[in-house]
């Protein structure tokens, strides 16, 4: 199946300039991706336009991706109600450095003729003075045709910086460089990015007479209308130091039926029978979740390791299965902060675990885990409380051995209850 086929059955292509399909089947073809460097991270936004550039590859195809070091300093009006920070030299650097690792995930970087390459856009663009650039770029595209570009339409009434109104010019000469130095015949990106990246095209045409394509995929919104990739903390980055293992398994699993039946296809490499056929076992037994699991494990997998499932699978089931005392032990500090965000917190005084407190008064008195001494003795007498997992009774105790990673303990009363008690 060619490149533009494989985007179409998995939902993702948008547009689509007349002669680029043919140009891909008439033999390899070098294509590009260019990436904001404005974080230390890549986030699960970016992953369509990684799989973009993945598919490319895995169709016989050269992926490039550019990394804006030049354009960082500038910012991308596409998409956006206002103009960003910009960035200094040593700060993107790192930046660049940071998502070049995580680009190296996916793509293969190795040798042969497509294997995947980096460039940044800095590159050409430290030594090319405004005067040169408003000289050999600028008169070749009228202001008329940079003005009628939607991103610069949204922005007019509250106004946008001479600044942010010449990126699509910047853009438009990485397509002309990369066209003319390294033989990359088509550009791709996000459905935003259409204005900027025929506007490559056009200055290609006029500045040299040359032919070069575009092709976008489809913005990625939630069946309910909000933004893709965000959630109520911010972002789900790639880095898992921003986004631990365990809250990037949520993320997937947490979908709905119908973005996980659109995302399977996106951020997987799942084939078009292998999907259908988790489908069908989802429709039959939906309150398994078999299309989340089956997209959660995938991409947690790629994205970071076997392991880092396992232990966010187990992490998951600390909350809503029937997990063990053992699970509990294994987790790290990050995956206790993680599971219980949000639980009632109680701070609980180290010294006085030294020689082991009886629960009934560490969850009346020491936490308020229970309103009264009185109401923590019935339950416990009923056999309905735990700590870290484990069920104790009226003559149980708790000491430092207890704490978990040195510092926590979780109490558990009843089945749905939970508690996160800070020794300090």
């Amino acid at each position: 199946m060619g490149f533009v086929d494989e985007l179409k059955w998995r939902g993702m292509l948008q547009d689509i300039m007349p002669g680029t399909e043919e140009l891909l089947n008439k033999g390899m073809v070098k294509g590009y991706i260019g990436f904001d460097p404005t974080a230390d991270s890549l986030g699960v936004g970016n992953l369509v336009q990684i799989m973009n550039l993945l598919h490319l590859q895995k169709a016989g195809h050269k992926p490039i991706a550019l990394i804006g070091g030049a354009t960082g300093m500038v910012g991308d009006p596409s998409g956006k109600n206002e103009e960003r920070n910009l960035l200094n030299e040593e700060v993107l650097n790192h930046n660049i450095a940071c998502q070049k690792r995580q680009l190296e995930k996916f793509l293969n970087f190795g040798e042969g003729e497509n294997a995947a390459e980096l460039v940044n856009n800095y590159d050409w663009f430290k030594n090319f003075t405004f005067l040169d650039f408003i000289r050999d770029v600028g008169k070749h595209i009228t202001v008329n045709y940079m003005m009628a570009k939607d991103s610069v339409q949204n922005r007019l009434e509250n106004g946008m910086s001479f600044t942010e109104f010449t990126y699509q010019l910047v853009q438009g000469y990485d397509f002309y460089y990369l066209w003319k130095n390294h033989g990359v015949m088509l550009q791709l990106g996000g459905s935003d990015q259409w204005g900027n990246i025929v506007t490559g095209t056009e200055l290609i045409r006029r500045k040299d007479g040359g032919e070069a394509y575009a092709l976008t995929t489809k913005l990625i919104r939630k069946a309910d209308g909000t933004k893709f990739g965000k959630t109520a903390s911010g972002n789900i980055w790639l880095d898992p130091a921003k986004t631990s293992p365990y809250k990037f398994y949520q993320f997937w699993l947490n979908t709905s039926d119908e973005d996980a039946a659109t995302y399977i296809r996106i951020f997987t490499l799942k084939n078009k029978e292998e999907i259908e056929a988790i489908e069908e076992a989802h429709k039959a037994e939906p309150h398994l979740r078999r299309l989340q699991k089956a997209l959660a494990e995938d991409i947690t997998i790629r994205v970071h390791s076997e392991e880092d499932l396992k232990r966010a699978i187990a992490a998951s089931e600390i909350l809503f299965g029937n997990s063990t005392a053992d699970a509990l032990q294994s987790l790290s500090e990050q995956d206790i902060l993680d599971v219980f965000e949000g639980v009632p917190t109680f701070a609980v005084t180290k010294s006085q675990l030294n020689e082991g407190v009886e629960v009934l008064h560490l969850l009346s008195e020491s936490a308020k885990v229970f309103p009264s001494k009185g109401e923590a003795r019935r339950s416990l007498q009923e056999n309905a409380v735990s700590i870290n997992k484990a069920k104790v009774t009226l003559e149980s105790k708790v000491s430092t051995t207890d704490l978990l990673n040195g510092k926590y303990l979780i109490a558990q009363k009843g089945k749905k209850n939970y508690y996160l008690l800070v020794a300090e």
